[in-house]
């Protein structure tokens, strides 16, 4: 099968059959790209095992989890930096290396943290670290106090676009903001992009808009079907040390907490509520916050460690005079959880899947592209970024300081957890046809033989919790590239059981390690696939563009690209 679509794939970028029938041609798709026997022999020699060995290493148990800010992760990055040196890369980064410096503050609580919900009328009630909330400090001092009403506001949301407002005009500061995870329910495609979970539903959203209404602290309250992970990805993404960017200006929670279901059942108890009601009301237009009769008294205290991490970026220079100085980019986290100190058993969160895959394929791509013959019109820039599972913090600073202006870099293609289940014949690539690349997103896919596939889960909100976000944010067209869950010899039921039993027992867990029989097959036809991609955005007449109307298109007019 793999040699088959080679081939097939061959021929149709030998005599760029691409899309001639398409019925969502656009500018910049319809000048065809001929493919030249440089870019077709770099194609062909994408190995699967190579993927696997970088994938071996990097989850290896030598690298201790790649913690952002710990010992693992600087040898992920240099790793990285050592292989884009031997493929003869320009270092991209700062002072003529190939790294990133990014300031960051890791924020650790200590055991002297205390965190009660009193109520006007009762007894306080102390929760329970990590079984029952999770708290950080984002102010990024040793000691904050914090003695505040607690205020429901809903899902925290304030849309004016869909006509949306959970805080009315509210004054809410100096309180705790209760609040829903993720956004209004509903089947409408024009509410709240119906099923699909848009930005204003990611807990970061809500953090930000809380504080920057005055509140010195929010309150998410966890529920599994809303959130689409467990509590213990919760716990485990929010145990240890977090890791913040140096403060910048914008306002910061003193308190940025998650509570558990049955904590907030507590909660509105104490205050004569019920929660289910709570959640229902808050479903309509006509909801106003309510101020409950239940104090949040924390005292927050944590260690403070300032410290740099790295993103990673290396360029292949564009063989176009005028074009080089534009670039297509791809991108891929290199940090996961690290060690979690005091934790029974097994410690070590490897991230073999998540995201030690997705720097396999970014580095098997730079590979291919260093040993072409020839290069493409637009230079190629790799960037393995630090912090994604911090808050993609890594990306959030390359954005904000990228190597070259936003308004240049065309496209970029990001890879975060690819399945070594064997050979796809589908693939994701959620948020592409929020481009005027999609045309040719679609020929190829086809001309792949890959089926595009929906989101399998939209309610997830996949697009805003991965590294090209950051991108997007910034004006630059990004997606991520991945395999759907139909592979060959095997249904889609089988794909989706494959889903979620790695959701359920090894996301963000420490089961999620290398295994000699994982295939890494599909990897390599998602590198494949990208080096087509972005071998055609490198080539093409005209920038990549957002679709007319897109939440982005207005970061992209502002950053001046066209």
């Amino acid at each position: 099968m793999r040699k088959s679509l080679i081939i097939l794939s061959l021929i149709c970028m030998i005599y760029g059959v691409w899309a001639q029938n398409s019925s969502r041609r656009s500018d910049s798709a319809t000048a065809l790209v001929h493919f030249p026997p440089a870019a077709i022999a770099a194609f062909q020699k994408i190995d699967a095992e190579r993927i696997r060995a970088h994938v071996r290493f990097l989850s290896h148990d030598l690298l201790e989890g790649r913690g952002t800010g710990q010992r693992g992760g600087d040898i992920a990055a240099e790793y990285i930096a050592t292989q884009f040196s031997l493929y003869g890369l320009k270092p991209a980064g700062d002072n003529g290396t190939y790294m990133q410096k990014v300031p960051m503050v890791g924020m650790t609580p200590a055991p002297d943290t205390t965190f009660s919900l009193v109520p006007a009328n009762g007894s306080a009630r102390e929760l329970k670290p990590l079984i029952e909330y999770v708290a950080y400090d984002e102010t990024q001092q040793r000691d904050s106090t914090v003695n505040a009403d607690i205020v429901f506001v809903g899902y925290g949301v304030e849309a004016p676009e869909y006509k949306w407002d959970d805080y009315k005009g509210f004054d809410v500061k100096g309180k705790v903001l209760l609040m829903l995870v993720n956004e209004p329910t509903s089947e409408d495609p024009n509410f709240f992009k119906g099923k699909a979970l848009t930005y204003y539903g990611r807990w970061v959203y809500k953090f930000e808009k809380a504080a920057r209404k005055g509140a010195v602290g929010a309150l998410l309250i966890h529920k599994t079907d809303m959130a689409s992970y467990p509590w213990d990805v919760v716990r485990n993404s929010n145990s240890g040390e977090k890791s913040y960017l140096q403060l910048d200006g914008s306002p910061k929670l003193k308190v940025a907490s998650w509570i558990h279901l049955d904590a907030a059942k507590d909660l509105a108890a104490a205050a004569g509520m019920d929660l289910d009601k709570m959640m229902t009301d808050a479903r309509s237009r006509d909801f106003h916050p309510v101020t409950l009769p239940v104090k949040l008294q924390a005292h927050m205290v944590s260690k403070v460690r300032p410290f740099e991490s790295n993103n990673v970026i290396a360029m292949l220079p564009g063989s176009d005079v005028k074009l080089k100085s534009e670039a297509v980019m791809y991108t891929a986290h290199y940090d996961h959880l690290g060690i979690r100190p005091g934790m029974p058993g097994d410690n070590i969160y490897n991230g073999a899947d998540d995201n030690a895959t997705g720097c396999g394929i970014l580095l098997e791509l730079a590979h291919a592209f260093s040993g072409a013959a020839q290069q493409p019109r637009r230079s190629i820039l790799f960037a393995s970024v630090t912090a994604e599972e911090q808050g993609l913090l890594g990306s959030e600073y390359l954005g904000k300081h990228p190597p070259i202006t936003a308004e240049k870099v065309t496209l970029d293609l990001n890879y975060d957890d690819l399945p070594p289940l064997g050979s796809p014949e589908e693939v994701e690539v959620s948020g592409s046809e929020r481009t005027t690349f999609y045309p040719t997103v679609e020929a190829l896919a086809a001309e792949f033989r890959l089926a595009i596939r929906p989101d399998a889960h939209p309610e997830a909100g996949h697009y805003y919790r991965s590294d090209h976000f950051s991108l997007a944010r910034v004006g630059i067209p990004a997606f991520s590239v991945n395999e759907g869950i139909k592979y060959k010899g095997h249904d889609a039921a089988w794909g989706m059981q494959k889903a979620n039993e790695y959701n359920e027992k090894h996301y963000h867990q420490p089961s999620d390690e290398y295994d000699p029989e994982m295939d890494f097959t599909g990897d390599a036809v998602m590198a494949r696939f990208g080096f087509a991609l972005g071998w055609q955005a490198a080539s093409s007449a005209k920038l990549v563009g957002w679709e007319k109307g897109d939440e982005f298109e207005a970061a992209r007019a502002k950053s001046g690209a066209n």
